[in-house]
């Protein structure tokens, strides 16, 4: 089975609340070393944890993380954004392309440029933070960004099994963190996500369904597009 223990750990969007559960759960389960990046990474009171600059969207700050990072075993593609709207008629084209940039581009150009280092480690994990975005349509490009990644994370978990390393995708509802703040309705706590996530990896699982929410979601996609979205019966009467 996967396993953090001794596991040399890059946590992207790691100043946020979540990424900040992921880099201290990697060293509570045991792993040697964590690169916490972020565009610009603070200072953390662990010489275990290693502050590295990482813009996701930005393939020179990739290829440097690389560089300084030659020895991870553990990808954990945590960075997201949010546009400024749910609407993809209302957005601005730059918009719609920065959060592909942040949300689908840049986790996928750094899980390619990581694979070779990746490949050469035996127990080598990557796990993709998604959403219930994937499957629901709330979003607009914020939605579209985590389907496209969904999609890619499939893809590549068959690409990357025979080299041996696991792939785990993670979706789940609204997280308390200040990204969904402006949400209502129940919200899960960041350090119950990251340990149903590690749970989940350590358990060689492939996909993380991290609440009822997205459960449901997910089994009503086979059923038909207008059970998924009631409000359609209103707009077409």
């Amino acid at each position: 089975m996967p396993s953090l223990d001794g596991a040399v750990v890059l946590v992207t969007g790691a100043n946020g609340g979540i990424g900040t559960h992921f880099v201290h759960d990697a060293l509570a389960r045991g792993a040697a070393k964590v690169y916490a990046t972020a565009r610009s990474p603070r200072a953390w009171d662990d010489e275990r944890i290693v502050p590295l600059t990482l813009d996701v969207t930005d393939p020179a700050s990739i290829d440097a993380a690389v560089a300084a990072a030659a020895d991870v075993t553990v990808l954990v593609n945590n960075a997201g954004a949010t546009p400024p709207s749910a609407s993809l008629l209302d957005v601005t084209e730059a918009d719609i392309r920065a959060n592909m940039e942040t949300n689908f581009f840049g986790p996928v150009f750094l899980a390619r440029a990581f694979a070779p280092i990746l490949a050469a480690k035996q127990g080598a994990i990557l796990v993709d933070v998604h959403s219930v975005a994937s499957w629901y349509a709330f979003g607009g490009v914020y939605s579209a960004s985590k389907a496209a990644l969904w999609s890619a994370t499939n893809s590549l978990r068959i690409e990357f099994a025979p080299m041996g390393v696991h792939v785990t995708g993670v979706h789940m509802g609204y997280v308390d963190t200040p990204m969904a703040a402006h949400a209502d309705g129940p919200k899960m706590l960041p350090t119950q996500l990251v340990t149903t996530v590690y749970d989940a990896v350590e358990a060689g699982e492939y996909e993380v369904l991290a609440d009822e929410l997205t459960a449901q979601v997910k089994a009503a996609l086979s059923g038909p597009v207008e059970a998924l979205y009631p409000d359609l019966h209103s707009t077409n009467a």
